[in-house]
């Protein structure tokens, strides 16, 4: 090994005279309790913020995965309403139809069934008829001068409207009343 990469020991002074002659800290650099204090508190609250911050994500995640589970079949059963839809326009097209009562008996029976179906995954129709026009679950395809029904208010439904649990899967189209015509 060479010389050169030997680390070399500082000299512990001997005398008073060597001593006196080692560098001196300061006071005015020297770390005093008050500062010390005030970077404690500082360091302290930052780590409650911390844990109030990690807190808050964890309930946040934990929010956001009980939603995801609880909307989870959302595409699923809006994908399933135009179905249901084009099912209702066949059974009211078998009602105009003579001799076809044991046809709309069973498609009836199977109507319910898709229906008791839907209400047990959480979905339900929006209420509509003789409702005031809410634009958060409806949607109005036209307005039309109405002498019985008040303006805002819905004169018929063209299409349902359907909520999963309170979120909207689809909004109902409607007919809304422009009041008595003048």
């Amino acid at each position: 090994m060479s010389n050169k990469h030997k680390h070399k020991p500082t000299p512990e002074p001997t005398s008073a005279e060597d001593k006196d002659t080692q560098p001196k800290i300061e006071p005015e650099k020297a770390a005093t309790n008050d500062t010390l204090a005030t970077d404690l508190e500082k360091f302290r609250d930052l780590a409650h913020r911390t844990a109030a911050d990690f807190d808050n994500y964890r309930k946040r995640a934990t929010r956001e995965k009980e939603d995801a589970i609880r909307y989870a079949n959302s595409a699923l059963l809006e994908n399933f309403l135009p179905i249901l839809d084009n099912y209702d326009l066949g059974i009211e097209s078998a009602r105009a139809t003579p001799g076809a009562e044991a046809i709309i008996e069973g498609m009836s029976m199977v109507g319910r069934q898709l229906r008791d179906f839907l209400t047990s995954a959480g979905v339900e129709e929006v209420a509509t008829e003789g409702a005031e026009f809410d634009p958060n679950f409806m949607e109005a395809v036209g307005h039309e001068p109405d002498a019985k029904v008040p303006e805002g208010y819905v004169i018929r439904q063209l299409r349902r409207g359907y909520k999963l649990r309170d979120r909207l899967l689809r909004a109902a189209s409607v007919v809304v009343s422009k009041g008595p015509q003048a």
